[in-house]
């Protein structure tokens, strides 16, 4: 992979994330009956980052799940490697909760499907929203973000490479070409 441009650095990330969570409160009209899930891998970081400005913003606490969306994806039986699973820690009843989805890119809208039945197996939300860092497009399903950091166009043969100081020690998000 050959990086082409860098779309985000670690100020940018930051500055994104707090206008996201205003963005969330102001929509949602504060914390009540609000929960924050993140789809793991980076969506979990993420909106760890979100709650901690909600906590600033509003001085509130707001529920936090991590969703492992593995045996709920639509391709499972199609991956050459073994998929590693990880746990899902929803901490909390999602019933009759706003429950906003976090998660670093969205694409094709698949992984997205996945967590939503992943959380529908959970119990039943008053409403599912939706916040990611970067939409690139090319949707296959009708799924649309209700919290976007930013738009970046790209083609089928560009990927978005976000990465993040939880896992990989730095803020950054990059054009890539594959």
């Amino acid at each position: 992979m050959k990086i082409k441009a860098e779309l985000m650095d670690e100020e940018a990330v930051s500055r994104t994330m707090l206008r996201l969570a205003h963005e969330i409160l102001e929509k949602n009209h504060g914390t009540e009956k609000l929960a924050i899930v993140g789809i793991r891998n980076r969506g979990d970081c993420l909106a760890r980052r979100i709650i901690r400005s909600i906590q600033e913003i509003d001085k509130k606490n707001v529920p936090f799940g991590e969703l492992d969306i593995t045996l709920y994806r639509d391709d499972f039986q199609k991956l050459n490697e073994q998929p590693v699973l990880q746990e899902t820690n929803i901490p909390f009843d999602v019933t009759d909760l706003r429950i906003v989805l976090v998660d670093d890119v969205l694409y094709t809208g698949r992984t997205i499907r996945s967590a939503m039945d992943a959380l529908m197996d959970l119990g039943r939300p008053a409403l599912i929203q939706l916040a990611v860092l970067i939409d690139r497009g090319h949707r296959e399903l009708p799924i649309k973000a209700d919290y976007v950091g930013k738009n970046i166009p790209t083609s089928s043969s560009e990927q978005v490479q976000v990465l993040l100081r939880e896992m990989d020690g730095v803020d950054r998000v990059n054009l890539v070409q594959v």
